[in-house]
C-alpha cells in the first residue's frame, strides 16, 4: 500500500500543481488584456484603489469563473504527459485498476470543488462589492439609482407602493402602504415622500394614516413619522451584478424573500445560487473526462488530447452561459438550466471513462 499512497500524492501534486500553474498564466495574459482595455479608466483612478480594489478582487473573481477551464486544462495536460512518458502503462502494469487510478484525480477534484465552492459562496461575493463599485465608479457606472411604478409585498398583507424613488437622495415620492386582513383593507398610510434611514427605518412626511373598521373610518395626519417597513432599497433596485456581492446564505435568504413579496425580476439571483453548485460538480465531471481522454498514448502526442480538451472545456462554459439565456428569457427554470450541462457532460464522462477502462 505504502507505493500507492506515495503516487497518490505523486498525482495530487502533479495535478494541483499544474493547475494552479494554469491559473497563473491565464491571469497575467488577462491582466494585459484589461490594462489594455480600461487603461483611460485606470489613468483616472487612483493607484492605491486600482491595485487594492480593482486587481487584488478582481483575479480570485475570474479564476473562479473559469475554475472549471483550469482543472480541465491541468488533467489534459499532465496526465498527456504521464502517458507520452509511460508512466501509465508502468502504474498499471503493477495491478493497479484503472479505478484504483483515478482516486487521486477524485481526491484532487474534491480539493478544487471545495475551495471553488468556498471562495463563490463566503470569499468573493464580499469581495466583489469594492470590485463592482470602482467598475461604477471609474470605468462605466451600471448602478441602478432610480425606480418608478415600485409595488410589492413588503409583509403578509402589507402592499407599498412608491411612484418614485431616487436612491441618491435616499427619497421616494407619493407614497402609500396598505394592509389588509382577511382580504379587507383595514389601514392605508399615504405620504407625499418617504425618507430611507437605515435596514428598515424609514421616515415619512406629510402623511395621513387612514384606519377602517366596518364602517368606520379614522384619520390620522402629521408632518413627520418615524416607522419601521421591512423593505430596503436593494429589494427593489436591482443592479446587473448585484447578484455577485451576496454571500450563499445571503443570497438564498433575498431569493425567499423576493419570493414571497411577489417579485419577479430574480433570475439573475437564482441563476447565481445554482450556479455556485453547478460549479463545484463541474471540478469532478472534467476531472473524469480530462482523465479518460488523456491517459492513453495517442498518435499525434499530447497536442492531439490537448486541442479536444480545449474544445470540450470552451464548450462546457459555452453551454453553461447558453442556458443561462434560457431561464432569464423563461423558457427554463434556473436550476434546470444550471445544472443541463452536468447531466449532458456526466453522461460524456461515463462513456469516456467506460471506453478508457476497457482499452
Amino acid at each position: 500500500m505504502k507505493p500507492f499512497k506515495i503516487l497518490d500524492g505523486y498525482i495530487i501534486k502533479k495535478f494541483l500543481g499544474t493547475y494552479v500553474f494554469a491559473i497563473v498564466l491565464i491571469l497575467a495574459i488577462t491582466i494585459m488584456f484589461d490594462v489594455n482595455e480600461k487603461l483611460d479608466s485606470f489613468l483616472k483612478a487612483p493607484l492605491k484603489a486600482t491595485i487594492f480594489d480593482y486587481f487584488v478582487n478582481f483575479l480570485p473573481y475570474f479564476a473562479n469563473q473559469f475554475s472549471p477551464l483550469f482543472t480541465f486544462i491541468a488533467v489534459i495536460f499532465f496526465t498527456s504527459k504521464l502517458a507520452d512518458n509511460s508512466e501509465i502503462i508502468a502504474m498499471l502494469s503493477t495491478g493497479m485498476s484503472y479505478r484504483r487510478f483515478m482516486r487521486p484525480y477524485l481526491i484532487s477534484a474534491a480539493i478544487i470543488a471545495l475551495a471553488t465552492y468556498m471562495l463563490s459562496a463566503y470569499i468573493i461575493p464580499p469581495a466583489n462589492v469594492k470590485r463592482i463599485d470602482y467598475t461604477n465608479t471609474y470605468v462605466k457606472n451600471k448602478r441602478v439609482d432610480y425606480g418608478t411604478n415600485i409595488q410589492l409585498q413588503v409583509a403578509k398583507g402589507q402592499i407599498a407602493y412608491m411612484s418614485r424613488y431616487d436612491n441618491t437622495q435616499k427619497t421616494g415620492y407619493k407614497f402609500s402602504l396598505e394592509t389588509f386582513k382577511d382580504k379587507k383593507l383595514v389601514s392605508r398610510l399615504t405620504a407625499q415622500t418617504i425618507r430611507w434611514d437605515t435596514l428598515y427605518n424609514w421616515q415619512v412626511r406629510d402623511y395621513m394614516i387612514r384606519d377602517f373598521d366596518g364602517t368606520r373610518e379614522t384619520i390620522r395626519r402629521g408632518a413627520r413619522l418615524d416607522t419601521v417597513i421591512p423593505i430596503e432599497p436593494r429589494d427593489f433596485l436591482i443592479s446587473k451584478n448585484d447578484h455577485e456581492t451576496m454571500t450563499s446564505p445571503a443570497l438564498q435568504e433575498y431569493i425567499s424573500r423576493q419570493k414571497a413579496r411577489g417579485v419577479a425580476n430574480i433570475k439573475s439571483f437564482e441563476i447565481e445560487n445554482h450556479r455556485r453548485y453547478a460549479m463545484t460538480a463541474a471540478a469532478f465531471i472534467l476531472t473524469i473526462i480530462g482523465m479518460s481522454l488523456s491517459s492513453r498514448k495517442v498518435k499525434g502526442g499530447m497536442g492531439i488530447n490537448i486541442g479536444i480538451g480545449l474544445v470540450l472545456s470552451f464548450s462546457y462554459i459555452l453551454f453553461m452561459t447558453v442556458t443561462s439565456t434560457f431561464a432569464v428569457s423563461g423558457y427554463t427554470s434556473p436550476m434546470i438550466a444550471m445544472w443541463i450541462p452536468n447531466i449532458l457532460y456526466t453522461i460524456i464522462a461515463v462513456i469516456l471513462y467506460y471506453k478508457a477502462s476497457h482499452q
